[in-house]
């Protein structure tokens, strides 16, 4: 009798230092935010990617939320986002009162279709928020031009962009989250470094960072009081409770540690997956992962695309039938229940393409070769294929 497998989608993965750091944290005496933990984060940010100012936020949700408070987004502001993304990019604008416009994805990737932008802008346009899906850089050039044209602010959601890269016309590489005016990440488990749950909010532009440490730190000007700039600390702007304990930071330093190892790993298994499917993808069965040449890999995830709605639901049911546990992802937020009526009846075919055909497989840094293995020939069954 076959043996029924038993593979996650995610596990997280421990380096193993991360309850030491935390005792560490805990018998400082300093376990709320921006502690000693805290900073070393942010330290190894602004060193390792030239990022102006990170700040460790409770969740990407929250930066995103704090990126809308800092743009003074306000009632009857346009928003520019993709519609194929996670809920989060969209609710931090429709809280300030935005009015989203969504754009299409690109045909052969998930990214927001740039060539789409322009069409979108009007005189009530305030932002464009790129979403860097699976790690993938947009086309952040184009985005940065007509930011610059229509005097526009850009947010970048780099939630599952960490450790990728961008290579624009000046042919010089430049870290996911360090192009826009600010960027926020996830460290949420499902990430490539994570805290179970985190974020950051990042500044590239020097005229927020003040605000941005005020409004984190729930609309007081604490943290200059403890850095010893002024006697007392107040009220001084609208915020909310922004901050994670050092706890949490310290959870993140130890995997930043090891964000190389990490890297490799994910990366390794990205490409088993890639070099696999290779001859479903020459035979037209599925569609590969496409990666422009101006973006790198961070292996966040690895998707295929099937060629119908129906299709990958028997996809699907034939993996979990074997005991792999593969799962589809975003909804186009312009069909969503919530907001349809308002998008209206723009067509965005792309968008429902990857929402109806796309699939996520199991992706973790303790993933078997053995496991992926099984997972392939699964798949390469399916589509009439032998797995030698």
């Amino acid at each position: 009798m076959e043996v029924k497998l038993n593979i996650p989608f995610n596990k997280p993965y421990l380096t193993g230092k991360e309850t030491h750091y935390i005792y560490q944290a805990v018998q400082s005496g300093k376990i709320s935010g921006d502690g000693m933990f805290t900073k070393k984060c942010h330290a190894f940010f602004e060193a390792r990617y030239g990022f102006t100012k990170c700040l460790l936020t409770t969740s990407c949700t929250d930066a995103l939320e704090m990126a809308a408070i800092l743009l003074e987004i306000e009632p009857g502001d346009e928003v520019i986002l993709p519609s194929y993304t996670f809920v989060s990019t969209a609710n931090a604008f429709v809280l300030r009162g935005a009015n989203l416009i969504f754009v299409d994805s690109e045909p052969t990737n998930p990214n927001m279709d740039v060539a789409a932008i322009k069409a979108l802008i009007t005189p009530k346009t305030k932002a464009i928020v790129p979403v860097h899906y699976a790690g993938i850089a947009c086309d952040m050039d184009g985005i940065m031009e007509l930011a610059k044209e229509f005097n526009l602010f850009v947010v970048e959601d780099a939630a599952q962009a960490i450790d990728s890269y961008y290579t624009g016309k000046d042919g010089i590489p430049k870290p996911l989250g360090s192009i826009g005016h600010l960027a926020a990440f996830s460290f949420h488990e499902t990430k490539n470094i994570m805290s179970g749950e985190g974020g950051m909010l990042v500044i590239n532009d020097a005229r927020f960072a003040n605000r941005a440490e005020v409004i984190r730190e729930k609309g007081t000007n604490r943290s200059a009081f403890f850095r010893g700039e002024i006697d007392k600390y107040g009220w001084v702007d609208m915020g909310s409770s922004f901050l994670p304990s050092d706890i949490l930071a310290a959870f993140l330093f130890a995997q930043l540690e090891s964000l190389t190892l990490i890297q490799n790993r994910r990366k390794e298994i990205w490409e088993n997956y890639q070099k696999a499917f290779a001859v479903l993808a020459l035979n037209g069965k599925l569609v590969l992962p496409n990666i422009p040449a101006y973006a790198s890999n961070n292996a966040h995830m690895y998707y295929i695309v099937c060629h119908s709605l129906a299709e990958r639901s028997a996809l699907i049911l034939a993996l979990k039938e074997a005991g792999v546990m593969a799962v589809f992802h975003y909804l186009s937020l312009h069909t969503s229940p919530f907001y349809a009526a308002k998008h209206g009846d723009r067509v965005l075919s792309n968008s429902d393409y990857f929402s109806d055909c796309l699939l996520r497989l199991p992706m973790f840094y303790e993933l078997s070769n053995e496991d992926q293995a099984q997972i392939c020939a699964i798949i390469l069954r399916f589509y009439g294929f032998s797995a030698d």
